[in-house]
């Protein structure tokens, strides 16, 4: 496969107090926060929409189980079936099954120190 990761998707991190973190970052660097954390919106080579999430979580989040690192990486892909089917023959774990939904295509995969990394095959259109 040639281009299997297109960008960071996303940097989801856990916290105590995701409202305030939130808060923080919109007084202090600017950040347009909302309930979701922060959207960066950029264009890629063929100049379509892209988005990038900044996401903090409650701290007891699962969401990065079976990681117990208190952050997870999002990567834009383009093809994750595909992407997930090499990757899973050369090895790598794969950690649960693919989700669907109007802004895109889900799958994770454990790096080898353990951390859970999140695969998004986007549709950013969704969002706009």
């Amino acid at each position: 496969m040639k281009n299997r990761v297109t960008g960071l998707g996303g940097f989801f991190f856990k916290t105590k107090d995701p409202n305030g973190i939130k808060q923080w970052y919109n007084k202090h660097l600017g950040l347009n926060t909302d309930q979701y954390g922060c959207t960066f919106w950029w264009k890629d080579k063929k100049g379509n929409d892209c988005s990038t999430q900044w996401s903090p979580m409650k701290e007891d989040t699962t969401y990065f189980k079976p990681s117990k690192s208190p952050f997870m990486m999002n990567f834009r892909v383009e093809n994750l079936v595909e992407l997930l089917k090499v990757l899973k023959e050369e090895g790598v774990t794969v950690v649960g099954d693919i989700e669907e939904y109007n802004y895109g295509k889900f799958g994770w995969i454990l790096d080898p120190d353990g951390n859970k990394l999140e695969l998004w095959e986007p549709n950013d259109k969704a969002f706009l």
